[in-house]
């Protein structure tokens, strides 16, 4: 009842304490084609599916690398992700050129988690109708985080985004264990694909053409 008069910016309340632009955001996300991502003590791989928008159109690009040691995993609106995945390559570089060393994976997240979030305090602005899987390799291990146009940012071992993500999630929950204990990178990739499968619709399948996947950042 009466959203029209708090839904016209990211900065007004309802009175239920909601903020409509976010949670369009949010819904954005789920329009979009799934994408999954794990992570073991060693290991961290990124598969998603693509989608093409007609038979004679080339597939969207869903895996996106930032640096050697990092990359991200996009579901959404991908010209966001495109400003996203700028961002943090300056990011990369600069802590290269900088402090001659690699960017943290746990500080590339909290960046573009700040960077959205102020977008949910400014007029004039909108949030980011993407989220991301941003995966990475640091000195401690493999890291996985989930990004959220909220500025919300979580670890993972294991993650869903995009259409029927709740399938893939389930997949990952019941095989939890074993991902943590995985050991090859291999058999992560094997988990990534199954739990991508439970995504599709019943006329689909997944294909080389369709499937998009990522361990050390060199995306197929």
């Amino acid at each position: 009842m009466f959203r029209n008069n708090y839904d016209n910016d990211s900065v007004t309340y309802s009175p239920t304490g909601r903020l409509f632009q976010v949670e369009y955001a949010l819904e954005a996300i789920k329009q979009g084609s799934a994408a999954v991502g794990i992570a073991s003590a060693n290991h961290v791989v990124l598969v998603a599916l693509k989608r093409n928008a007609e038979d004679l159109g080339s597939y969207q690009k869903k895996i996106i690398k930032v640096d050697d040691h990092m990359g991200i995993a996009l579901a959404g609106l991908a010209p966001d992700a495109r400003v996203l995945s700028n961002y943090l390559r300056k990011l990369a570089m600069n802590s290269r050129l900088v402090f001659n060393r690699p960017l943290l994976t746990s500080k590339a997240a909290m960046s573009i988690a700040d960077k959205a979030q102020e977008n949910t305090q400014l007029y004039g602005s909108r949030p980011y109708g993407v989220g991301l899987l941003v995966s990475g390799w640091d000195e401690t291990g493999a890291h996985l985080y989930e990004f959220q146009p909220s500025g919300s940012v979580l670890e993972y071992y294991g993650a869903a985004i995009g259409a029927r993500s709740q399938a893939a999630r389930t997949y990952l929950e019941r095989n939890l264990e074993v991902i943590r204990e995985s050991q090859d990178i291999e058999s992560l990739v094997v988990h990534g694909l199954n739990a991508l499968r439970d995504t599709l619709s019943q006329d689909m399948e997944l294909t080389f053409r369709n499937t998009s996947n990522a361990d050390k950042m060199e995306t197929d």
